[in-house]
């Protein structure tokens, strides 16, 4: 029998019982689409992820303080900073460094002639802009000659611009932080979020002399920020910036690093592990859909064999072989597995979009997710239709005409 005529049985047997192979599809249906929605989910918060901090700045590189060890025992990172802007001119030496920032941070009460506002205030070179691509779109950043003389001088965010003088062009005012009164020389562009959910886009940036004597009393840096000159020389970057920070310690081969040297592809790694765990779980889950709806394939098509026992026992006495019926049976199972898996992805990405419209939940469908899961549906009604197909090959066509 040739196998168009098989198809065409196959298809004929399962339209005689259109309720019951639609009820059969369903199974199939809610897997695929439970996968393709679960994925695009997981996907999008990584890609999301991903793109909150390579839009972070450009090609850039943070070295963090280390931790302290006394008695023994390694108090955890950050808890001993030895960065100085002394470590920074070391850095700026390293030929593969394109740019350098010092590092200050301080929460402090700002006050303007309008209101007042607590706020970040974070004490940057001149070099901060580049690294970040942060450009000022209202007035100018501030010079060096204001960094070394820590002049009383700051950049707005956006959101502290609008909450401190409304909609007044802040630029060439003062507002006081603290006792000293600052001079705002410019707005910067709105930035967002970033990939920790922080607001960049309320803070003050002011030169770190100014911070550390004026508004900290410290000698020490937070961190420092650098940046490769190209996104390939960033690994190679690292490396010279941990030998430049050795030097400027005097660190032997023995002793451990006192800081940390952080590339963006080090924290996308360590912000999407948790989003992978989660994608994974979920797909998991949703690969148990699939597996019902499989085991519900076999259950109907192994009822279909015993409905249909007489009519088997029938075409094999008039010479169908084992094989055409045993064909039949899995054509059977492999179209109800992909008639239900095409319409899952339809589902799938009607769900996903209906998220990512209505809910506003980051989401992608891999380009490949439509193809993987057709190609599971169908090793699917392979799999569990196999065993139903081959019982009916199997039977005996004297006992199967019997069969009442």
């Amino acid at each position: 029998m040739s196998i168009l005529m098989t198809v065409r049985i196959a298809f004929k047997a399962l339209g005689r019982n259109k309720l019951r192979t639609a009820l059969t599809m369903l199974g199939m249906i809610i897997g695929v689409a439970a996968v393709i929605t679960m994925v695009a989910l997981g996907h999008g918060a990584q890609t999301q992820i991903e793109d909150q901090i390579r839009g972070a700045g450009t090609n850039m590189i943070l070295v963090m303080p280390g931790a302290m060890t006394a008695g023994g025992v390694r108090q955890g990172a950050g808890t001993f900073s030895r960065i100085t802007p002394t470590d920074a001119k070391a850095l700026r030496d390293v030929p593969l460094v394109e740019s350098v920032s010092e590092m200050v941070q301080s929460q402090q009460q700002v006050v303007s002639t309008l209101t007042n506002w607590r706020t970040s205030i974070v004490g940057v070179s001149v070099d901060y802009p580049t690294i970040k691509t942060w450009p000022v779109t209202s007035g100018e950043f501030f010079s060096d000659f204001d960094v070394a003389n820590a002049n009383r001088v700051c950049i707005l965010g956006s959101n502290v611009a609008q909450t401190l003088f409304g909609d007044d062009d802040p630029v060439g005012q003062e507002l006081r932080i603290k006792n000293y009164t600052f001079k705002v020389l410019g707005v910067l562009a709105t930035k967002g979020a970033s990939a920790s959910g922080t607001n960049q886009d309320d803070q003050i940036l002011a030169p770190f002399t100014t911070v550390m004597k004026k508004l900290q009393g410290t000698e020490f840096l937070s961190y420092m920020m650098a940046s490769a000159r190209t996104a390939d020389d960033i690994p190679r970057t690292a490396t010279a910036i941990t030998d430049a920070m050795r030097n400027a310690h005097n660190l032997d081969e023995d002793t451990d690093n006192d800081f940390m040297v952080m590339t963006q592809d080090d924290m996308i790694a360590a912000r999407t592990q948790t989003t992978q765990t989660m994608s994974s779980l979920l797909a998991g889950i949703a690969g148990v859909s699939l597996l019902v709806g499989g085991i519900g394939i076999m259950n109907i098509m192994l009822v279909s064999v015993t409905e249909r026992t007489r009519e088997i026992g029938l075409r094999l006495a008039i010479g169908a072989s084992g094989s055409d019926v045993l064909m039949q049976f899995l054509i059977e199972a492999v179209v109800i597995s992909v008639f239900g898996g095409s319409i899952g992805v339809a589902l799938g990405y009607g769900t996903s979009e209906f998220f990512r419209l209505y809910q506003h939940w980051p989401t992608l469908v891999p380009p490949d997710a439509a193809f993987t899961a057709m190609a599971f549906s169908a090793g699917v009604g392979i799999f569990f239709g196999f065993y139903p197909a081959r019982k009916a090959a199997g039977l005996d066509p004297i006992d199967a005409l019997r069969f009442e």
